[in-house]
């Protein structure tokens, strides 16, 4: 009933990009904040951007300002994530995760807020 679906994901070569779009289904977007979270081979999981149910504020790991932008169209129920600039260390298992509003309105990127996530989507920046 609850569901966050991942795509957008694939091989690019360095400097590429890529448009991850995670949407939802059985529930509507409006009153949760989304972040996006990727996880390498050997890595813990770690938050990529986040975004508050309005958009109204944003958050980004140091790692990927200036290259990656979070928006959401809550009409489409939907959220996305554009890479740009990727390069290999940004290889990894990207997951979409949502959480009510009320318990994260700033739309901060603290993981063990999120309740409901995706299955997931591999990013691979090949050399």
């Amino acid at each position: 009933q609850l569901q966050l679906v991942e795509s957008g994901g694939g091989l690019v070569q360095p400097g590429g990009s890529l448009r991850l779009s995670c949407a939802a289904s059985g529930f509507t977007l409006d009153y949760y904040s989304i972040g996006w979270f990727r996880q390498a081979p050997g890595k813990e999981r770690e938050g990529v951007s986040c975004i508050s149910s309005s958009g109204g504020k944003t958050n980004y790991a140091d790692s990927v300002k200036g290259r990656f932008t979070i928006s959401r169209d809550n009409a489409k129920n939907t959220v996305y994530l554009q890479m740009d600039s990727l390069k290999p260390e940004d290889t990894a298992v990207y997951s979409c995760a949502a959480v009510w509003v009320g318990w994260n309105r700033r739309g901060k990127c603290t993981l063990g807020l999120y309740d409901y996530w995706g299955q997931g989507t591999q990013v691979t920046v090949s050399s």
